[in-house]
């Protein structure tokens, strides 16, 4: 059941609760009557709540109030904050230097909010040697621990291991931060 107003031009009701266009209680009017009073301000009558005894009717202008509503629904999409989820991937025999580098996206992944799902990938017999992957997951999450959290631990999914790890600080308040260091004139981008 849709909680929008809709507006009824054959009302089958002999008479309807009015509200006026400023809120104020009108009272319980013939439907002729909110009709005739609706066609003089140049409003419409839209009802508001149809299972009432009687129905309650408003005089408003529908077109604005469309209008209105999917500019709070505009508004409100626009400051929420979508989580997304990166991936990084590894293998059990990964060079330092390699680490290092995946290591550092990690980072700036946490550091701009985002989730970060790491998968370490084995192949042939390093699969008889699951301990290998997850110490390496181990040693991610302490390098990374100031900035996020192990989210889900890691678990074996068939030629793969899963962790992923969750942001301390939220989308919204890492977005905030970038843009007053922007701000501030110290793009702190260098990572």
């Amino acid at each position: 059941m849709s909680t929008e107003p809709r507006i009824n031009e054959r009302i089958r009701v002999p008479e309807v609760r009015l509200v006026g266009p400023n809120g104020e209680q009108v009272g319980i009017v013939s439907i002729h009557d909110a009709l005739k009073l609706a066609q003089e301000a140049d409003l419409d009558l839209v009802e508001v709540a149809a299972t009432a005894r009687p129905p309650v009717c408003k005089l408003m202008d529908y077109g604005k109030f469309k209008y209105e509503s999917a500019m709070k629904a505009r508004e409100a999409r626009k400051n929420q904050a979508h989580t997304i989820i990166k991936e990084i991937k590894l293998r059990p025999k990964i060079d330092p230097h390699d680490y290092e580098t995946k290591k550092g996206h990690v980072v700036r992944f946490l550091k701009a909010g985002d989730k970060v799902k790491v998968t370490i990938m084995f192949r042939g017999r390093e699969q008889s040697r699951p301990e290998l992957g997850f110490r390496l997951l181990q040693r991610l999450a302490q390098d990374v621990q100031e900035l996020g959290f192990v989210e889900s631990q890691p678990k074996q999914d068939g030629r793969n291991m899963i962790m992923v790890i969750g942001p301390h600080k939220k989308k919204a308040e890492a977005k905030a931060e970038k843009a007053a260091a922007k701000a501030h004139g110290s793009g702190d981008d260098s990572d």
